[in-house]
């Protein structure tokens, strides 16, 4: 009688360790899938854009980002068709698909920097726009505004 008390007692232990572990890799795959279903960026790989512009879609902009958990780095070239271009570095955070970055650019030998929004999902790239703040007459982006600058992925070039 005591040998079957304690062979249930063990049988019991073994089946609820066995409902944990099941619940723990259901929660996994079910975290993994709506990570998937929410079309959250692959971390660790570069995420490269091109989107053109002007009426004769003759001025291009490419973006290269890498997201490294809710780090972003990356490159971000504005090279317009007879005019000065801007080619500078990304350096920002993401949350979400949301990413606020500080774009280091050079225009005309000279430093610059300007805050830029993006957000980012696997088929595309989108961007709040910029606005020319009447006080300071320079660039900044229009935070009020949607993310209606859309990019199309390209190939990286690594």
């Amino acid at each position: 009688m005591k040998y079957l008390i304690i062979c249930a007692i063990a049988l019991v232990s073994c089946v609820g360790n066995g409902n944990r572990k099941n619940e723990a890799s259901k929660r996994i795959d079910e975290d993994t899938l709506n990570a998937t279903l929410n079309n959250v960026p692959e971390q660790n790989r570069s995420h490269c854009f091109f989107r053109t512009e002007g009426t004769d879609q003759q001025d291009t902009i490419t973006v290269k980002l890498t997201v490294n958990a809710d780090k972003v780095e990356g490159e971000m070239n504005w090279i317009p068709k007879e005019k000065d271009s801007r080619k500078g570095v990304l350096d920002g955070t993401i949350s979400g698909d949301e990413i606020t970055a500080v774009w280091r650019y050079m225009q005309e030998g000279m430093e610059d920097s300007i805050k830029v929004a993006f957000k980012l999902s696997p088929e595309q790239l989108t961007q709040k726009p910029l606005k020319v703040n009447t006080t300071t007459g320079l660039q900044e982006t229009d935070d009020a505004a949607d993310y209606t600058l859309i990019y199309t992925p390209v190939g990286c070039n690594d």
